[in-house]
């Protein structure tokens, strides 16, 4: 399934750049708290130092969204949590394989903590070893399961897109296009936007 391609607000011809999508260094943020389930999980998921552009961090950022909305720079690798005052938390992600891609307009529909994971039947059509994932009813929620410590769901139109925020236990591939469309983040990061973003809020992938 696939967005309609947009263009919208800053995402015009220049792209981010009207946006200050550099955005002047600020701070680096601290872990989120996590949970003693969170924490016993997340020992048993690969870490891996990012690169400093990668890492989570306040950053100037001007926007034509409203604070508590989410945009996402695809090709760049990075989501951009909408604070007020000109301001966003930048955080280093995965986005499609070229052929996965995918830009929209989007809300976040529901949220869930170590989710379960049922692969749709696109991707089933493309990697069939995972049938029997699929006639198991899928994967629960764990170190082994992809969409990782947290999901964010993305609608449009009041139907699933099938494309998640989601942390990952492969966090090696922040920064490359690896995905089947998704959003991936490490799990810290994925358990931090997901503290911060409301059901409802307003996503832009570019």
């Amino acid at each position: 399934m696939t967005f309609k391609a947009i263009s919208i607000g800053c995402f015009l011809a220049m792209g981010l750049a009207g946006c200050n999508s550099t955005g002047s260094f600020n701070a680096r943020l601290p872990d989120p708290s996590v949970s003693g389930m969170d924490a016993k999980m997340l020992a048993m998921v690969p870490t891996v130092q990012l690169p400093s552009e990668f890492q989570r961090q306040q950053i100037d950022f001007a926007s034509n969204e409203a604070p508590g909305s989410v945009m996402i720079d695809s090709k760049a690798h990075f989501l951009y949590y909408i604070l007020p005052g000109k301001k966003a938390i930048r955080y280093g992600v995965a986005t499609g394989a070229e052929a996965q891609g995918w830009t929209g307009v989007a809300q976040v529909a529901r949220k869930a903590e170590w989710p379960h994971w049922l692969p749709p039947s696109d991707m089933l059509q493309r990697w069939p070893h995972l049938k029997p994932t699929v006639d198991a009813g899928g994967l629960p929620g764990g170190p082994d399961n992809p969409l990782g410590a947290r999901a964010m769901y993305l609608f449009q139109n009041n139907r699933d897109t099938l494309y998640r925020i989601h942390g990952t236990n492969e966090p090696e591939t922040i920064g490359h296009d690896v995905s089947s469309g998704c959003i991936r983040m490490t799990n810290l990061d994925a358990i931090d936007l997901f503290n911060r973003v409301k059901v409802g809020a307003k996503v832009v992938v570019r």
